[in-house]
């Protein structure tokens, strides 16, 4: 099991290599992601200024495969 954290905000979610959105903020281990962030998205994202918003959606840990330096990657088929 793959654990998200703080540390992942901003980081690239990616599928089947497509990014599909970035990590906008992670509460209580859930991340939300932004699945069309600008640049400002991802800014804010990556410095932790980030809240949830209408625009951003829970990522369930069962489908994430791994999480690298700069992207969290979803498990293919997911």
């Amino acid at each position: 099991m793959t654990t998200i954290t703080e540390a992942d905000e901003g980081k690239s979610v990616v599928h089947e290599d497509t990014t599909v959105g970035i990590v906008a903020t992670v509460e209580h281990g859930t991340a939300y992601v932004d699945p069309d962030p600008g640049i400002t998205d991802r800014v804010k994202a990556r410095f932790g200024w980030a809240d949830i918003e209408e625009d951003t959606y829970p990522l369930q840990e069962r489908i994430i495969a791994e999480v690298t330096d700069d992207e969290v990657r979803l498990q293919s088929g997911s």
